[in-house]
């Protein structure tokens, strides 16, 4: 899945969910190394449990962050 986030610097996260366990996350845009150990830590992850730990999260003054925008595109894939 392609996810396009919405007020946040990354412009694309590309998600590998298999059996409702994320298999890979790749952003493009972003911090790098920041958003590689986001991808690397949630790697193996249930998707409720990456849910639980990155919505909410704020980037600054912003009222999302990338790790909440993951968040979003993972609960996505729950609702379809």
């Amino acid at each position: 899945m392609v996810y396009h986030p919405q007020g946040v610097c990354s412009k694309e996260i590309d998600l590998e969910v298999e059996d409702g366990v994320i298999k890979s996350v790749e952003f493009t845009g972003g911090c790098n190394g920041n958003l590689q150990g986001i991808s690397r830590l949630v790697s193996g992850m249930k998707i409720e449990d990456a849910i639980e730990r990155l919505r909410g999260i704020k980037c600054g003054f912003k009222n999302t962050s990338c790790p909440d925008q993951l968040a979003c595109a993972l609960q996505e894939i729950l609702d379809n």
